[in-house]
């Protein structure tokens, strides 16, 4: 009660599908010289900054260098080596990681005993290496996993749900492969390709 919500004004450009100069000019730069009414700064956010093209960003460049003092860019790539070493040189970069796979099990083991859900450390743990890091999906497949098995989830539920690799087929390939068994190597194989496994999961979970 009381308390006041204020939004920065910000504008956000997908550089993936406005990739040319005329959108930069358009919706960047002719914007800088409009100061904020009431806020101090203006906030220009560039989601996948690195598929700009090359006159964009040679046209961004001069913002970059000498920005109006109300306004802050801020630029979101995943592929930071396609960002020109001109504009890297004048910003600031910060580096985030994905979150580890047991830290992402103990959020999940939190979420099941705040809500009465049954599951094993193993099952959490699963969920949370096939989330490869990011919590939104682990959070998304444990509610996926949830609405098929209900209030008690199994090791079984979370390889079917989710259509992941069960540890016994992983420790048959790996036994395998430390006999050399060519033959059961091709048997193993053909029965992951039965039973609708995708080979790139297959092998990711090995590794």
């Amino acid at each position: 009660p009381g308390k006041v919500v204020r939004f920065i004004p910000r504008t956000e450009i997908d550089a993936a599908t406005h990739t040319g100069v005329d959108n930069v000019r358009g919706v960047i730069i002719e914007g800088l010289a409009i100061t904020p009414v009431r806020d101090r700064y203006k906030i220009f956010i560039i989601d996948e900054v690195h598929q700009l093209s090359s006159s964009s960003f040679n046209a961004l460049l001069k913002s970059i260098e000498e920005p109006p003092p109300h306004v802050v860019f801020m630029m979101a790539t995943t592929e930071i080596g396609k960002i020109p070493d001109t504009v890297l040189s004048r910003a600031q970069v910060f580096e985030f990681h994905t979150i580890p796979a047991h830290v992402i099990a103990a959020h999940l083991r939190t979420i099941a005993d705040a809500e009465g859900i049954e599951a094993p450390d193993e099952a959490l743990a699963l969920i949370a290496r096939a989330a490869e890091g990011s919590m939104r999906d682990a959070q998304s497949a444990f509610d996926q996993v949830i609405a098929f098995a209900g209030g008690r989830v199994s090791l079984e539920d979370v390889t079917t749900v989710l259509g992941l690799v069960g540890r016994d087929v992983l420790f048959e390939v790996v036994s395998i492969v430390a006999d050399e068994d060519a033959p059961r190597a091709f048997e193993v194989a053909g029965r992951i390709v039965e039973r609708g496994y995708d080979l790139r999961l297959v092998c990711r979970e090995l590794s």
